[in-house]
């Protein structure tokens, strides 16, 4: 199937469980997640109407930058972002999706401040408190948000997760369910209920997502097809 029948199969989808949910599908909005895929393939996204691109890696972001790949969509970086190349995304992209500790959010705050810009972020929630990922814990989302509210060059905008990969189905809708309520509460208590974006699913799990509550989902191979890594 070509991008563009992918992304209506993912915009059918995404329909049908948000109805399913009560929802409008007009709610959720659909990102691209491009990495691996060619300047090419970013343009053909957007010709067909993905609503933004996502990038997981700053070096091949740089690149397809380079290229015109983006225009005429949003930029998203949805990847880990080391504080040493935080000066090569901020004011580059619409939304910094993985905001995940108070070093990187005072680095953001730092660049942003030095470009004279206000950078919005999404603060990403490790919902399964994994040791080896990025992220505030659920315990600790609630401080981080009100430490970004201090930055006067950071906007959040919502939270994002990824739940561990060996999650079973259940178990994920559980984590989908935690951050959802974690984002309610947040907006509620500190952000006026401003926010809008609550960032969940993938691929495999985009609609149980919607199901639980996403306005974003991140959909890469469902879209651009299998991805060809090197051995």
């Amino acid at each position: 199937m070509s991008i563009k029948e992918n992304i209506q199969q993912v915009r059918s989808n995404i329909a049908a469980a948000a109805v399913a949910a009560g929802r409008r599908p007009e709610e959720i909005t659909l990102v691209g997640a491009s990495k691996m895929n060619d300047a090419a393939a970013c343009r053909e996204a957007i010709a067909d109407g993905i609503d933004a691109l996502g990038e997981n890696r700053v070096q091949e972001m740089t690149e397809k930058l380079a290229e015109n790949a983006y225009e005429g969509a949003p930029l998203h970086f949805i990847g880990h972002l080391q504080r040493n190349k935080v000066n090569k995304v901020v004011g580059k992209v619409a939304l910094i999706q993985s905001v995940g500790s108070l070093e990187l959010l005072e680095e953001i705050e730092k660049t942003a401040a030095r470009m004279d810009l206000r950078q919005d972020i999404l603060l990403e929630v490790n919902v399964g408190r994994e040791e080896a990922k990025s992220g505030f814990f659920p315990e600790d989302v609630f401080a981080g948000a009100q430490a970004a509210l201090a930055c006067p060059h950071v906007r959040v905008r919502g939270l994002m997760t990824i739940p561990p990969a060996d999650s079973d189905r259940d178990t994920n809708m559980r984590y989908f369910r935690e951050v959802q309520a974690l984002y309610v509460d947040i907006n509620a208590k500190l952000f006026h209920n401003e926010l809008t974006c609550l960032s969940m699913g993938m691929s495999g799990d985009y609609e149980d997502a919607v199901r639980c509550g996403a306005t974003m989902v991140r959909v890469g191979t469902a879209i651009f097809g299998a991805r060809h890594y090197n051995v």
